[in-house]
């Protein structure tokens, strides 16, 4: 069997031509017409000197050209750089010149950004407009072969956004990824008649593996959203009748605070998947109870492409845990030393399996610090495990604030920050400190329609965690800055106006 991802699309192309794989509202594309515009952008790419093992950067939001795209890079055994659309041109050069792209296809709204980069890069681009797009893509000679690959060749290569330095790129062959989506087939079950909500960024690799590879591999449906708006994702909901929800934990607070939820028919949902970051518990048990669909929690990275441990719901559902590891995954816990740590004791999570990616591109001594000489990937996240084998996410390792000498993880204070009735999102960070080297603080946005003071919120969490840990500084803004995936960027709040003595 040929490993090449790109026979995700060509064979359910074969045994569902009809069925609609891409929708996005009014346009709604079948697999065989997919499939006959993958051939012919392969075609077009050919053309351009793309072949075996070329680095081809797309630059796509959430459009139906995505797949097509994608799979015709496959599909010529090239390999895939996927960028965010918001990125500047001083980031997409680098994330040219690193990969050593030979071309980009960028959507034109986001064009110019590119076409500066690509100047000073040496790289070609190629807009992507709906109407020249198409026409160059008719006139293109359909390659129809997919190129045989090896299940270790690079498929993607991913760059981690990183909290210092470059972004680095994660090489993730066409065996992680397909490791990945059988994993997940097992997990969600889907078939060809699952409509599955596509409103994770397909350039990320949570909605890449576990939205399109996963869906393309069955022959559902996936119905498109570029940009995440609650009230929008709703109306996709009952319009489309869709079956499983991929989302991250800011989606779902964002559809459960709506005011408009009780509007729309939600009754099709019989799973959803939440991912990306830890989903509070408040969260979790008032959606589930909202919306009458359980909420399988998963965990993975960049490099482990994506998914290393799920929830499952033929085990005991364990909420604000990251479940167990999935199938040919191990999991473990270690100290600063290396050494395995045992049930409840907190350290550094490590993985193992056909997931961790082959290394980070053209970085070797980044790679060897990564990844030991057994296999094991050393993920930055501090975590603990319990007798039956549940993992949970502590935090960052990077993210621990040393306060006076004692640790505070804080993912502990936001879960309770998240239940205080007027708190919509709640971001935790270590602040400098003279004497105690760091302060903690909370950044906070509130419900709308709800008010509380930063004293009012302090009285809260003081009553609830230990004297050490609850914030001294409440900072309340109108929204937290996000991620493309909707992810709270800690990164990006400017500490220094909070700093304190």
């Amino acid at each position: 069997m040929n490993p090449n991802l790109a026979t995700f699309l060509s064979e359910s192309a074969e045994k569902f031509p009809e069925q609609i794989g891409i929708r996005l509202d009014d346009i709604a594309l079948p697999y065989s017409a997919m499939e006959q515009m993958s051939q012919r952008v392969a075609g077009l790419l050919a053309g351009k000197g793309i072949g075996q093992g070329d680095r081809v950067c797309v630059m796509l939001p959430n459009v139906p050209h995505f797949p097509m795209v994608y799979y015709a890079v496959l599909r010529l055994g090239a390999i895939v750089v996927p960028m965010n659309v918001l990125l500047t041109a001083r980031e997409i050069k680098h994330y040219m010149t690193d990969s050593g792209a030979k071309l980009i296809l960028v959507w034109n709204d986001f064009a110019p950004e590119a076409i500066t980069a690509g100047e000073g890069a040496g790289v070609e681009v190629l807009p992507v407009e709906t109407g020249p797009f198409l026409e160059m893509v008719g006139a293109a000679d359909p390659v129809e072969e997919i190129a045989e690959v090896q299940p270790d060749d690079t498929a993607i290569v991913l760059y981690t956004s990183g909290t210092t330095g470059q972004p680095k790129g994660a090489e993730l062959t066409h065996n992680n990824i397909r490791s990945n989506v059988e994993s997940c087939l097992g997990l969600f079950d889907p078939t060809e008649k699952d409509v599955i909500f596509g409103g994770l960024p397909l350039f990320h690799i949570f909605g890449q593996t576990v939205t399109m590879n996963v869906v393309m591999s069955v022959g559902g449906e996936v119905t498109l959203l570029p940009r995440f708006d609650p009230d929008k994702a709703l109306e996709i909901i009952q319009r489309d009748k869709v079956t499983i929800f991929m989302g991250v934990p800011t989606m779902y607070a964002a559809m459960l605070h709506s005011p408009n939820r009780k509007n729309y028919d939600t009754s099709s949902l019989r799973l959803c998947v939440s991912g990306g970051a830890a989903l509070p518990m408040e969260i979790l048990t008032a959606f589930e109870k909202e919306f009458g669909s359980p909420i399988i929690e998963g965990y993975g990275l960049s490099e482990t492409s994506p998914v290393a441990s799920f929830g499952r719901l033929d085990m005991e559902q364990k909420p604000g845990t990251i479940g167990v590891p999935i199938e040919g995954v191990e999991m473990r816990v270690v100290d600063e030393n290396g050494e395995v740590l045992g049930v409840g004791e907190k350290g550094e999570l490590q993985i193992k399996g056909p997931n961790v990616m082959k290394g980070y591109w053209n970085m070797p001594d980044a790679t060897a610090k990564a990844i030991d000489s057994e296999g094991w990937f050393s993920s930055g996240d501090i975590a603990t495990y319990d007798e039956d084998g549940y993992f949970s996410i502590v935090d960052r390792k990077k993210e621990m604030i040393l306060r006076g000498g004692y640790n505070v993880y804080p993912r502990e204070i936001e879960e309770v920050l998240y239940e205080h009735p007027a708190i919509r999102e709640a971001a935790v960070i270590g602040i400098p400190h003279d004497e105690l080297g760091e302060e903690i603080c909370a950044v906070v946005s509130l419900k709308d329609g709800e008010s509380a003071t930063p004293d009012e919120i302090q009285a809260f969490v003081k009553e609830q965690v230990a004297a050490y840990k609850y914030p001294r500084h409440i900072e309340i803004i109108d929204d937290l800055p996000k991620g493309p995936t909707g992810k709270i960027l800690k990164r990006a709040i400017d500490t220094s106006v909070f700093a304190t003595n």
